[in-house]
């Protein structure tokens, strides 16, 4: 009897742990990658950010300088000023988009590695307390 009632408290303790560990490495897996993708998210965002910036502040001087050659009545040169820095800003956007991009497709695929990994371990586990039964 006491033999009975022994193998029964450890078989119910057994797949308790079993259980309990399933979700904590699940949980921790995803929570890492998670994390990492959100930080690389917000690091391609402020790349992003800081471009944009330097293009809107080097088109905004190149405009001040077209603006003063216009006053002087050199409008050809002007032009030439405000090209410059319509192109130069789309040149910095487009970069940082790119990295922006870059970056956010890197944080997909680890999140989407730890998940997958996660849920290698989880199926291993339940698997393995499946044949301890």
């Amino acid at each position: 009897m006491k033999k009975i009632l022994a193998i029964a408290l450890l078989t119910l303790i057994g797949t308790t742990s079993t259980s309990l560990a399933e979700d904590g490495i699940e949980t921790r897996y995803d929570n890492r990658g998670d994390r990492i993708n959100a930080r690389l998210d917000q690091k391609g965002e402020n790349i992003n950010d800081r471009l944009d910036n330097k293009g809107d502040r080097i088109n905004d001087r190149l405009d001040a300088r077209a603006d003063r050659a216009r006053e002087n009545g050199r409008d050809k040169l002007a032009d030439r000023l405000d090209n410059k820095g319509d192109r130069i800003e789309a040149r910095l956007d487009r970069r940082g988009d790119k990295i922006e991009n870059r970056l956010d497709k890197k944080g997909d695929r680890i999140d989407k590695r730890r998940d997958r990994k996660g849920q290698n371990i989880q199926n291993r586990v339940k698997r393995s307390s499946r044949s301890r039964r």
